[in-house]
């Protein structure tokens, strides 16, 4: 794919992906849901190295939701182990190339091995700038967003508008200009709603792991020739 479609000088600063799809994907393949978060787990790998070529600043990956405990059992075991993997494969990757890993939502309930993994993958990219890496686990923003308010009770504050989007895990980060949904669902899925008041959102017939470099650059595009107003004219 020919990057210089794109227009470097209106890149969105902060690309937020639904990264869905993964079990529609292996079941029309006759695989076991699994099967499709591995390879969609490929795609986090490309995803990443993909937005650091195009010159993306931040970038939001809805990884598990505090909806998908939900799921069997199985299904969320292997869904951690896929994670430790990532982090055991990619990690030195990420640390040479300048990603910082953050992490969106509450991680205390996750099982010891992987809190340990998170912990020293933060610790791993913390000074780390080229690209920050928001990795959504056990994340639902309702819930983010009654941790903030609740913050702010407890303090006894009554906040600006900044200082409520600091007590958010994307603290300090700028609000989502792009949001990127495959698998042929048109919802938001409680992600990142505070964060996406004016968000541009592609929605793509596409699977997860289907969406690659051209997919990518294809919504980027779409994004690049919207009209935004931001309530105003133009």
């Amino acid at each position: 794919m020919d990057l210089s479609k794109l227009d470097k000088e209106k890149l969105p600063k902060h690309v937020a992906i639904i990264m869905d799809g993964n079990g529609r994907w292996a079941t029309n393949k006759n695989k076991p849901r699994v099967f499709g978060h591995n390879e969609g787990m490929k795609r986090v790998v490309d995803v990443v190295e993909n937005s650091l070529n195009i010159g993306i600043k931040y970038l939001s990956l809805y990884a598990f939701s505090t909806e998908n405990w939900k799921r069997p059992q199985k299904e969320i075991d292997f869904l951690m182990q896929i994670l430790i993997k990532y982090i055991d494969d990619q990690l030195n990757r990420l640390v040479t190339q300048g990603v910082q890993i953050n992490i969106l939502g509450d991680i205390s309930v996750l099982p010891e091995k992987v809190i340990q993994k998170i912990e020293y993958a933060l610790e791993s990219t913390k000074n780390n700038d080229k690209l920050i890496l928001n990795i959504a686990i056990n994340y639902g923003s309702r819930q983010e967003i009654l941790r903030a308010v609740n913050t702010a009770i407890k303090e006894g504050k009554i906040l600006t508008g900044e200082e409520f989007s600091n007590l958010l895990y994307t603290e300090n980060q700028p609000d989502v200009d792009l949001l990127i949904r495959p698998g042929g669902e048109k919802r938001l899925s409680n992600f990142l709603l505070y964060q996406m008041s004016y968000a541009e959102i592609y929605f793509s017939d596409i699977y997860w792991p289907d969406f690659k470099l051209d997919s990518l650059v294809d919504a980027i595009y779409w994004y690049q020739n919207r009209n935004r107003r931001f309530g105003g004219l133009k």
